[in-house]
């Protein structure tokens, strides 16, 4: 690609990781084009943090479209006009019609707080300490329509310390999402990883997570 790939970022709360990606692009450690910053409340922080870096914006209420299929259909064309090569759900906490997830196939990733495929969906601090694991961690993976479902590329692994809170874990964690995120994009950007009917890395057929340390 002769340009800077352009990204995208959906997100439903305050921000830390477009904030991370905006970060790592100032760092030099990126070479992206941010196109938009979508959100389904407008009182996001994610708003917040994309305006102030000159990202443009833009959110849709659910409230105002008749079905979920139409609201997805609706900021994701947002998207999609703002000439995105690349989606990135970055804290964002809505299931996506599978009909709108499926023109995005190999084009949208998802970071996600737990070690996949254990604990999709929501509480995954919470799921870790009750299960009694020594270790807890994020993932990188490709949308689809199955909710957190899709090809894991990388993960960020932690231990698990006696007396752990979900609190000490969402704080711990999300350092290594802060990491995390920007270094699988950057791989995107750079071409070692793409969409070939499922994950390529630096050629070949991607058959486990990679680590931070891959990437």
């Amino acid at each position: 690609m002769d340009r800077p790939l352009r990204v995208a970022a959906l997100a439903s709360g305050r921000g830390s990781n477009l904030a991370a990606l905006i970060a790592a692009r100032d760092a030099g450690r990126l070479p992206v084009e941010f196109t938009l910053a979508g959100s389904d409340k407008a009182q996001a922080g994610a708003l917040a943090v994309a305006r102030d870096a000159g990202i443009p914006t833009v959110a849709l209420s659910p409230k105002d479209y008749a079905t979920r299929a139409d609201f997805d259909a609706a900021l994701f064309g947002r998207v999609a006009d703002s000439g995105a090569d690349l989606l990135v759900l970055a804290g964002y906490m809505r299931i996506v019609d599978a009909a709108v997830v499926a023109a995005w196939e190999g084009r949208a990733i998802n970071v996600h707080p737990s070690l996949l495929p254990k604990y999709r969906g929501l509480h995954t601090h919470r799921r870790c300490l009750e299960a009694g694991d020594t270790e807890h961690g994020a993932s990188v993976h490709f949308v689809t329509a199955e909710l957190d479902g899709g090809p894991v590329v990388a993960q960020a692994r932690i231990p698990v310390h006696p007396g752990d809170t979900e609190a000490d874990l969402a704080e711990r964690l999300l350092v290594e999402e802060h990491r995390l995120l920007p270094a699988v994009v950057a791989a995107i950007a750079s071409g070692r990883l793409r969409w070939h009917g499922g994950p390529v890395f630096d050629g070949q057929a991607l058959t486990s997570p990679l680590r931070l340390a891959d990437l």
